[in-house]
């Protein structure tokens, strides 16, 4: 079974195409700045080299039309033709509390994902229009729709809710809902596959650190709390996004500065984090250099705010599963910085938390375990696969629906 799957951003389209005999990725890259000057499609095949081919491109069904064309092209392509295609997997940001589990595309699930537009209104739209593109140009091939949120709907009740007039929630459906989940649940199962270990045996923090970073606390295979919020500004300090802060701050910003909620919202997500707090980046290869090599003070108190509110909710989660067994590290940040892995990991050994720098030390974005022969937490990077997630998912549910003859093809 071939499964393309897609990410469809505000104004990009990242995708791969995989073969899932063997889960090879016979295609992938990512259309950008679509709809805007200057756009440009990145392609790279399995079978040949990587191109960038520069054009208008106007919306995302036209980016995705060229997506499909060089894929089946006789010069660069993988397919013969768009007949290989089997299904399509999308990342769906937000699913709300409709939607634990990946599910097949049908009117009555868009209409929801539309309805949800308005709790995720910088991420849902761009995700539909991925899913309206397929609809109008492989109108017969299945569609699934995997959840950022899906995996959090474990959650208890007493970590999703908000202290808020509780007819909010009712009314508005304010609660934690958490994201990065197909990360976090990618991260946890491959983790206890390489350590030889049962997921539902298992007291897991997994640490999805990038540009946009979120922490799970993972008991016997189910999320049970994570740091992302509502939205994805809540939780640790990321690139831009400010994490964590006291409330009280936004109106203080929207008063103190004349601005109204679109900007204070602005703020919080384009200009904090540690851009905001360094000046400098919101690249943390960037801030690193700037703090070691030029010994920036705003770049060094970055880094230490970084690692501390890292630190803490690990601290707190160990606290809520009522002990650790694993950390998982994972991310563009997680998986290739090794100076924030072993801060982060400094005086953590009252928890059972001890890295060897020579596992540690100089690793980049490969699976290992990092823990030393005395810790009790193991201690491990692996690299994500939401895409290889996705498909997974989306060959499990279009297979179970043929089976039942319960869908026309």
């Amino acid at each position: 079974m071939k499964i393309i799957v897609l990410n469809c951003g505000s104004s990009s389209i990242k995708y791969q195409l995989f073969d899932m005999e063997n889960e090879r990725v016979l295609a992938k890259g990512v259309a950008e700045k679509v709809g805007l000057h200057g756009s440009f499609l990145k392609y790279e095949p399995y079978n040949g080299e990587a191109v960038k081919l520069e054009g208008e491109i106007i919306d995302h069904q036209m980016g995705i039309e060229y997506i499909l064309g060089i894929m089946s092209s006789k010069r660069r392509g993988v397919i013969s033709s768009f007949d290989e295609i089997d299904a399509v997997g999308h990342r769906v940001v937000l699913g709300g509390e409709e939607f634990k589990q990946s599910v097949y595309i049908d009117h009555h699930v868009i209409q929801k994902i539309e309805e949800y537009v308005n709790l995720a209104p910088l991420h849902n739209p761009a995700n539909l229009k991925g899913i309206y593109a397929m609809q109008a140009l492989l109108p017969e091939v299945p569609q699934v729709a995997t959840f950022d949120t899906a995996f959090h709907q474990t959650m208890p009740e007493k970590a999703y809710m908000y202290a808020i007039p509780y007819s909010l929630y009712k009314k508005y459906g304010l609660r934690r809902y958490g994201y990065h989940g197909t990360s976090h649940r990618y991260v946890s199962r491959r983790a206890c596959e390489i350590l030889g270990v049962k997921l539902e045996e298992q007291k897991i923090i997994t640490c999805h650190l990038g540009n946009g970073a979120s922490i799970t606390a993972i008991k016997n295979g189910k999320s049970i709390d994570t740091s992302m919020g509502l939205t994805p500004v809540e939780g640790l300090i990321m690139g831009t996004r400010s994490g964590d802060v006291d409330p009280g701050i936004v109106t203080f910003i929207m008063q103190k500065e004349s601005v109204d909620a679109a900007t204070a919202n602005t703020i919080l997500n384009k200009h904090s984090g540690i851009l905001g707090i360094t000046g400098i980046s919101s690249d943390m290869r960037e801030v690193s250099d700037a703090a070691y090599k030029n010994n920036n003070p705003r770049a060094k108190l970055g880094l230490d705010m970084y690692h501390y509110r890292i630190k803490k909710y690990i601290g707190a989660y160990a606290a809520a599963m009522g002990g650790l067994d694993i950390l998982v590290f994972t991310g563009g940040v997680g998986e290739n910085a090794d100076d924030t892995r072993r801060e982060v990991c400094s005086e953590m050994e009252f928890l059972g938390i001890s890295i060897d720098p020579k596992l540690n030390d100089g690793l980049r974005g490969k699976e290992q375990l990092i823990s030393s022969a005395d810790s009790k937490v193991k201690v491990i990077v692996v690299p994500t696969n939401e895409e290889l997630e996705i498909a997974k998912d989306t060959m499990e549910i279009v297979t179970q629906m043929k089976n039942k003859n319960s869908i026309t093809y």
